[in-house]
């Protein structure tokens, strides 16, 4: 038979599933009375775990919330998805405060595993593989990112204190209404009320964040996501290329995602077939243009080319490479 501090810890495990539980349920789920329930809920309190009652014909016990983070008691399943979110954040870049956090907790989980549930985790781990590299970025703080989310939920405008990828620093007021994990990174997203323009902030340059007064309307039009993609696509680079490439947009997708790359419908002519392929303008901004001739090979779409003229002298070279490479026979010997 379970003994009292066990019994404690259960009835800890159950109010944390979440949602009133009746002293009848709880007695009958501990193999007590209800006057030994009230005596267990009564330590949990002295142990300043937030234990509240509710009154009523549905009443019982329930967890507040408290000012600290009481025991938690996870199940096996819980534990490992737990601690395969920490690998996965760390493993990506979308971890905050750094790594010790990140893994100061996976490692208390992992202290406390049974045995059985440590041998699956290591299994688990050892044959896990992961196709891209893993990620080197710098981490938000933790504050910054609570206080913008803040910011974002009760729309007030918020006050950052900012350094530039030259390392120049700058106060920015902005109107938050969005903040976006992308390829590692965290970024926050909105107007800049000064010039009325919209504005993407990486995290991991952001010193200090602070809400001000007042309040603001969030804008009509796409969702912060695609305003951080888009931002992307026109943000100043060397080169700016615009394309107009026959085919759909879930072709043309495939190869120029939305994060580097925007479409724009082109009116098709008169004997094109507008309900399935068309035209579609594509503009996009690079600081290199060497990577583009393979990538609209790889489209294998109609393309032409409006600007800049270096990059069809780029795709010119690269199709004369390939057409020797395709004419040259077994026997021959490749040129170094």
């Amino acid at each position: 038979m379970p003994r009292p501090t066990g019994r404690v810890l259960t009835l800890l495990e159950l109010l944390q599933s979440g949602g009133t539980r009746t002293v009848a349920e709880l007695a009958d789920r501990l193999g007590v009375e209800g006057r030994t329930v009230r005596r267990y809920v009564g330590q949990l309190i002295d142990l300043d775990v937030p234990v509240e009652s509710v009154r009523g014909r549905y009443g019982g016990y329930r967890l507040a919330p408290g000012y600290r983070l009481p025991p938690l008691m996870l199940g096996d399943d819980e534990a490992l998805a737990v601690l395969l979110g920490l690998v996965a954040g760390r493993r990506s870049g979308l971890m905050t405060a750094g790594h010790t956090a990140s893994e100061t907790a996976s490692a208390k989980i992992r202290r406390v595993l049974p045995k059985h549930v440590a041998r699956r985790l290591e299994t688990l781990l050892e044959s896990l593989a992961f196709t891209d590299e893993a990620g080197e970025f710098a981490t938000p703080d933790a504050g910054v990112l609570l206080a913008l989310a803040d910011a974002v939920r009760h729309r007030r405008p918020v006050s950052l204190r900012y350094a530039d990828r030259d390392g120049r620093r700058s106060e920015r007021t902005l109107h938050a209404y969005g903040i976006v994990a992308h390829s590692g990174r965290w970024y926050v997203t909105g107007t800049d009320p000064e010039i009325g323009e919209d504005r993407t902030f990486r995290l991991d340059r952001i010193a200090d964040a602070r809400t001000l007064p007042g309040s603001f309307e969030a804008p009509v039009g796409p969702d912060p996501a695609q305003r951080v993609l888009s931002g992307f696509a026109t943000a100043e680079y060397r080169h700016e290329v615009t394309l107009r490439i026959h085919g759909t947009v879930e072709q043309i997708r495939a190869h120029l995602p939305a994060g580097i790359a925007n479409l724009e419908e082109h009116a098709p002519t008169a004997d094109e077939d507008g309900a399935t392929e068309r035209w579609l303008r594509v503009e996009l901004r690079a600081e290199r243009l060497d990577w583009l001739p393979p990538v609209l090979a790889s489209l294998d779409r109609p393309f032409v080319i409006e600007r800049p003229d270096e990059l069809r002298d780029l795709v010119i070279a690269l199709a004369e490479r390939l057409a020797s490479h395709a004419r040259r026979s077994d026997c021959e010997e490749p040129m170094p």
